[in-house]
């Protein structure tokens, strides 16, 4: 069974990227523009995990972890930040709101590839 995960970046060109280096690997890519975006499409699509940036219009990276989270279908879905934060605060402010994991940009293909695979099993 193909994997689907949730790129939510309000950078098209972090998103392009994204989804080049997941769909290269035999992921399904679902993409969204913002956190609010992203919760409808969450909401709308089954999804095994997200992969979203934490400065955003509409609604940011915490909202949307935060909304995800109240969500009963995504209790144990992987939320990896991908953001150019590296703030230790923000990092601990993410782990309380539900965040897996936290890679920032820029990244390299095989780091993201290497934290899905970990965090899917797969």
């Amino acid at each position: 069974m193909v994997k689907t995960i949730l790129s939510v970046d309000d950078s098209a060109s972090m998103r392009q990227m994204v989804r080049l280096t997941l769909s290269g690997a035999g992921y399904q890519v679902i993409e969204a523009a913002d956190g609010r975006e992203g919760l409808s499409k969450a909401q709308a699509n089954t999804v095994h995990m997200v992969v979203t940036d934490l400065n955003m219009p509409n609604m940011d990276g915490l909202e949307l972890i935060r909304a995800l989270r109240g969500e009963p279908a995504y209790k144990g879905v992987p939320i990896i930040f991908l953001t150019t934060e590296s703030d230790e605060a923000k990092k601990k402010e993410a782990k309380s709101a539900g965040a897996t994991g936290w890679i920032t940009k820029p990244f390299q293909q095989d780091q993201l590839l290497a934290v899905v695979k970990k965090v899917l099993g797969a």
